[in-house]
């Protein structure tokens, strides 16, 4: 038996150091990852705590604004339906107004007709009158 040192030795025990510094190498990285999360489950806990101290006042404040919305709304609807009854109302004057109008426009036709009548009577009374000069400017009827 010879226990003779060849080139398989050197490159197995070489392929066995590389694989022993690469395990080496896996646990110190997954070291530093367990510190990392360490870290960071302290600060979410942290966080937690932060959030539960600061939940009770924001529920309530929540609430009544809630409830200040909701007012809100109610408010709103109802200002909806006084508009709509004002628009109802508007109408309702707008049609008596025009309703008015046309009852009043004939009769204002008929007086100023009367009127215009009248007031040729006169001035044919009033130029026959005083003679049967007629005017000279043509104004006062010019017929």
């Amino acid at each position: 038996m010879s226990s003779a040192v060849d080139g398989a030795f050197f490159r197995d025990l070489g392929i066995g150091l590389g694989v022993l510094l690469m395990g080496v190498g896996v646990f110190l990285m997954c070291s530093a990852l367990a510190r990392t999360f360490a870290r960071l489950n302290s600060t979410l806990d942290e966080v937690d705590r932060q959030i539960a101290a600061i939940s009770g006042p924001v529920v309530e404040t929540l609430a009544h604004v809630g409830g200040i919305a909701d007012s809100a709304d109610a408010t709103v609807a109802r200002l909806g339906a006084v508009v709509g009854t004002l628009e109802g109302v508007a109408g309702g004057v707008g049609n008596t107004a025009k309703l008015a109008s046309d009852a009043v426009a004939p009769a204002l036709v008929n007086v100023g007709a009367a009127l215009t009548g009248v007031t040729a009577g006169l001035r044919r009374f009033v130029d026959g009158r005083r003679g049967s000069t007629p005017d000279p400017g043509g104004v006062a009827g010019g017929g």
